[in-house]
């Protein structure tokens, strides 16, 4: 018998002190379980007892993603217990509106599906915690997360408050995490009150857009606030595309050579005493009264209309002797751009390194929330998701120390550059995108980041750095050359820029952004009255041209300009056109499909107020307004639903009335989409009283008639040899004996692809009896047994050559991201599309 002292902490961290009887069994003696009690082996209890109490006494710090939860644990030590919510814990319903539009608009979440034992684990940890700290992302979305963790876990614990971590570095988490809060409910309710309207719009409008259009596509379509507005733009810069008439104008360029043999490259500007002006825009007008304005305009400017003009002014110009007449001079700085906002991040990962803007926040994400450079996870870079271009005093005076080790004083302006942003609605919560700490350079830390890492934090890293530079100063020189005979007066220009001092330009090259005049160089010792000599010139037609389609950079920039959208929408927004298959990119341009036209012409004709950019530019304003405590959730719902309702009725009665869509062949109501756990049927609009119900695909049918099943060329039945037809089943197409009902033989619908197991039979979509989830097997199951639960895709890979790929998806933020796998070589490729 001896006597044990054990030490322990309350949960009011009162120290105390027990002593306990225990038996030490002897050397050889066997330790027996009590018979009244479960046996549990030692490890078992200890590691369950850790789970419970793991904890006791401490503070519970709730962040977002397990990456960031692993860093910031490493620097806040063992009195403190760091768990992850892994992103929202609940949320709407999916298949329910989840609003009570009649009792103040209150939303109805749910816990999301896999969330519980999250909820279960944090409520577990904070019933022992001293306190709970939640440091969710820094903007409202992260806002809104705090609030539902707190409301799960507040009957356990109260004492909660809320931290922010605007950089997952060891001094800022520190500093942060004695600076707690109170969680912000106007920055709660105005992500609410964003979800809210979000929801309404989409449960309201797809519906009747989808039977709207259901005489095109039988196809789930979908409309959104932003994101319907998104799509209206890039329709109508087509439909400007496609209206746009070219006007044609000629342009003369000469190279001229120097008394010192030098070679001058230059463009006529005048001609017959008169300078050059060349069209602009195009020849026809929005109406006839337009058109002839502006033929009218047309000619009264001074251009090369003609290619029998440009010809008979080359034969006319070689005959004439040129001289140097005037160089102008003059020197002008360029200053440096400002540090990364998100928006500006995507549009220059997209122009400069071809990333998409879903990847590009995915691999920022991953920046931000850390990667171990050799001294464990460091956060290298702030908070990415931000409009904001300022930056903390601090990071300005450890840049500009660095620039002046580094670059030398001729590098540090005497004052830190000051900048401001484009954004319509600037929230400047956080600071601009810039490297956590300026010492890790992209070159120091290069063997620890993948490709796309290092290419991104180069690119914030630089930007930022050369943000904090002096200006570049440029000389940009402009040599006249004319003909010497004044009757005939040809003017020519040539242009050219030098650089005089770098600057900023050490670090951030912006050369393929310069117009094409300051990428030339002039030959040096050019002077006035310098004769020259005409050595070849051309003629290059050209046209007046269209604007540009938008691509990822430029709808960003102008959503962003317009105040549409935030921040952390825009990779969304984008994603979901793609995905529904409403605009497409060729050449890396976004053009609208026409489904995405005739979608876009519902949306406009029906919603002209909602399907705006005033509307939504408004709503982005109104949103912030919630933020700062200047307007409340519920006035901003009624302002929003009152209009939209109207609109919405007035839409569906103009629907019913011009007697579009598909009638009932029983009673004469609208047959409208309905959805029901099989997937998306016909249903009579008169239900109950008519339970007619039709098949997607009997569209355009006569009454009463049912599409007839196609004839599956090749197969025939197993059991009596006669053709196979592709039916439909609730699960999907499958083949089925044309001989029904006297044979009743079915067999799946097989894919191209070999069975990699056997080489006989081929891959099979299947369904688990069970869970009915999709898996892949092989045809000639039972002989062969293989399975997948990847969808295979008839396609070869690129790197080894293996026939067939498969579709795997890997967590990112905000979700999931599907790309393609080698089975054989493992190599990945990304889906664009």
């Amino acid at each position: 018998m001896v006597f044990l002292k054990l030490h322990f902490f309350t949960k009011q961290n009162q120290y105390i002190t027990i002593m306990k009887k225990a038996t030490i069994p002897a050397k050889d003696e066997e330790i027996t379980p009590p018979k009244d009690k479960k046996f549990i082996p030692n490890s078992r209890k200890r590691k369950s007892a850790n789970k419970v109490t793991a904890a006791f006494g401490k503070t519970l710090v709730v962040v977002e993603s397990p990456a960031k939860a692993k860093t910031i644990n490493k620097y806040l030590g063992r009195n403190y217990v760091v768990e992850a919510s892994v992103g929202h814990i609940k949320d709407l319903s999916k298949f329910k509106m989840g609003i009570d539009i009649e009792n103040n608009f209150e939303p109805k979440y749910i816990t999301i599906r896999g969330k519980a034992d999250v909820i279960k684990s944090l409520k577990e940890l904070a019933k022992d915690a001293d306190q709970v700290l939640i440091a969710t992302d820094p903007d409202r979305e992260g806002e809104a997360i705090a609030w539902h963790i707190a409301q799960s876990v507040k009957d356990v614990n109260d004492n909660i408050q809320r931290v922010v971590f605007n950089e997952i570095t060891k001094s800022s988490i520190l500093k942060s995490i004695t600076q707690p809060r109170d969680i912000d409910l106007n920055m709660f309710n105005s992500q609410q009150a964003r979800r809210v309207m979000d929801r309404i719009i989409g449960f309201k409008v797809s519906p009747f857009l989808s039977n709207a259009l259901i005489e095109t596509t039988t196809a789930s379509l979908s409309a959104g606030r932003v994101q319907s507005v998104a799509m209206r733009m890039i329709c109508e810069r087509e439909e400007m595309i496609q209206a746009f008439e070219g006007i044609e104008y000629w342009v003369i360029n000469a190279d001229f050579v120097s008394q010192d043999k030098d070679i001058l490259a230059a463009k006529l500007i005048a001609f017959d005493n008169t300078n050059i002006k060349n069209p602009e825009g195009s020849k026809k007008g929005d109406s006839d009264d337009a058109t002839l304005l502006i033929k009218s305009n047309l000619e009264k400017l001074h251009y090369i209309r003609t290619d029998e003009q440009a010809t008979d002014l080359i034969a006319r110009i070689k005959k004439q002797e040129f001289s140097i007449t005037d160089i102008n001079k003059t020197r002008k700085a360029r200053k440096p751009s400002s540090p990364f906002t998100t928006s500006l991040l995507q549009q220059d990962a997209s122009r400069k390194l071809g990333f998409s803007n879903k990847k590009t926040m995915a691999v920022a994400q991953r920046l931000y929330e850390g990667v171990n450079v050799g001294e464990g996870d460091v956060g290298l870079i702030t908070y990415m998701r931000t409009d904001s271009v300022r930056i903390a005093p601090e990071a300005i005076e450890a840049a500009r120390q660095f620039i002046k080790e580094t670059y030398g004083t001729d590098y540090v302006p005497e004052f830190p550059p000051t900048y401001t942003s484009k954004s319509s609605n600037m929230q400047d919560a956080h600071e601009a995108i810039r490297p956590t700490t300026i010492t890790y350079t992209p070159d120091s830390i290069k063997q620890y980041l993948d490709k796309d890492e290092l290419l991104l934090y180069s690119l914030i890293y630089n930007r930022f750095l050369a943000s904090q530079m002096t200006p570049a100063i440029l000389e940009q020189t402009a040599v006249n050359i004319v003909s010497k005979d004044p009757s005939e007066h040809f003017a020519f220009r040539a242009n050219g820029t030098v650089i005089v001092f770098n600057g900023f330009l050490a670090v951030y090259d912006y050369q393929n952004e310069t117009d094409e005049d300051s990428k030339s160089k002039l030959p040096k010792g050019l002077e006035a009255n310098q004769p020259t000599t005409l050595d070849t010139i051309d003629k290059v037609r050209s046209a007046t041209k269209p604007p540009a389609r938008y691509n990822e950079a430029s709808l960003v920039k102008e959503l962003d300009e317009l105040g549409i959208g935030r921040p952390s929408t825009y990779a969304q927004i984008v994603s979901t056109l793609l995905d529904r298959e409403y605009v497409e990119i060729i050449s890396k341009a976004f053009v609208p499909t026409e489904l995405g036209v005739k979608t876009n012409s519902v949306l406009v004709d029906s919603f002209p107020d909602l399907i705006n950019v005033d509307f939504t530019a408004k709503m982005e304003g109104d949103l912030d307004l919630i933020a700062d405590g200047d307007m409340t959730y519920l006035s901003l719902m009624n302002d929003f639903y009152n209009p939209f309702i109207k609109s919405l009725d007035n839409a569906e009665s103009k629907f019913k009335a011009d007697n579009k869509g598909v009638k009932c062949e029983l009673c004469g109501g609208d047959m409208i989409i309905k959805v029901s756990r099989r997937g998306r049927f016909l249903g009579c609009s008169n239900y109950p009283e008519c339970t007619n119900t039709k098949s997607l695909k009997d569209i355009g049918k006569p009454d009463g008639e049912r599409a007839e099943p196609i004839v599956a060329e090749g197969i025939f039945c197993d059991a009596c040899g006669s053709p196979m037809l592709i039916r439909e089943g609730k699960y999907g197409s499958f083949y089925g004996c044309s001989n029904y009902p006297e044979c009743k033989t079915i067999k799946p619908i097989a894919t191209p692809i070999l069975c990699p197991k056997c080489g006989e039979g081929h891959l099979v979509e299947r369904f688990s009896p069970k869970t009915r989830k999709k898996f892949w097997g092989c045809s000639a199951y039972p002989k062969c047994n293989n399975l997948t639960n990847n969808e295979p895709v008839n396609e070869q890979c690129p790197k080894c050559g293996n026939y067939y790929l498969e579709i795997k998806y890997k967590k990112v933020a905000g979700g999931y991201e599907k790309y393609k796998l080698c089975p054989k070589c493992a190599e990945k490729f990304e889906i664009t599309n």
